[in-house]
């Protein structure tokens, strides 16, 4: 029977890490550390729709508490000379507040950029959402946006999958288009997953993204290389010699 799998979650612990980094061993700690980082996730991307948002980072310590967002757009984030950065930080400080915590953290936010925007599923599937609702044909949306994905030499495969009532249609339908591999089954594969929903006249259509950016291999101490495309690890034929 088939299982379908998270390709995160398939991935936590072996070539992906936890988004919240924290440790609390009494369960009403454990509570509000969850309550508090479920609500700054939710404040963040409401305030950042448009900021092309694909992961937000938190981290913990006795007293501190670090925000990490990875965004394509950093410029939307900081705004001019820090003020929006500034803003969202006295925000969610504001928020830290009125959650009447036993304690209140001292809150660090970093911005971080995401170098490779087309390589990201989260970024991408933004994209496509960001096209759908300004009522472009889904058909076009889905080959530019996967020929502007594959360009990207550090991308081998690319799905992206849109569900709901396409094209002003009477019937909610799924619509796939598929670019180069996906192995979603081999764990150490690099295969980035987001999903993301567009709002329009008709309801909602739902975009899921799944990017392979190559393979990602240990080496004898224990340590994980960076990503190798497959190509780069075949061995190369040699050229013949000539008998003389």
């Amino acid at each position: 029977m088939t299982k379908i799998v998270h390709p995160y979650a398939h991935r936590l612990g072996i070539i992906r890490d936890w988004k919240s980094r924290w440790f609390a061993a009494d369960p009403r700690k454990y509570r509000e550390f969850l309550r508090v980082d479920a609500a700054i996730r939710a404040l963040l991307m409401k305030r950042l729709r448009t900021a092309h948002v694909s992961t937000i980072e938190i981290e913990r310590s006795q007293k501190a508490l670090r925000v990490q967002i990875h965004t394509a757009r950093p410029g939307m984030v900081i705004g001019r000379s820090g003020e929006s950065a500034t803003k969202l930080k006295k925000d969610l400080v504001q928020m830290l507040k009125s959650m009447k915590l036993s304690s209140v953290p001292t809150l660090a936010l970093d911005i971080v950029e995401i170098r490779s925007p087309e390589a990201n599923a989260a970024v991408v599937a933004a994209m496509v959402v960001e096209s759908l609702e300004k009522r472009m044909p889904f058909r076009r949306v889905l080959k530019q946006t996967i020929e502007k994905v594959m360009a990207n030499r550090e991308v081998l495969g690319v799905r992206i999958q849109v569900s709901g009532m396409l094209g002003a249609g009477s019937m909610s339908r799924t619509e796939n288009l598929k670019k180069g591999r996906i192995p979603l089954q081999t764990i150490r594969a690099d295969v980035d997953y987001a999903h993301d929903e567009a709002n329009l006249p008709l309801g909602k259509i739902g975009v899921k993204t799944w990017i392979y950016r190559g393979d990602i291999f240990a080496d004898r101490s224990g340590a994980r290389e960076p990503r190798a495309r497959m190509e780069d690890r075949r061995p190369q034929r040699r050229a013949p010699q000539s008998a003389n």
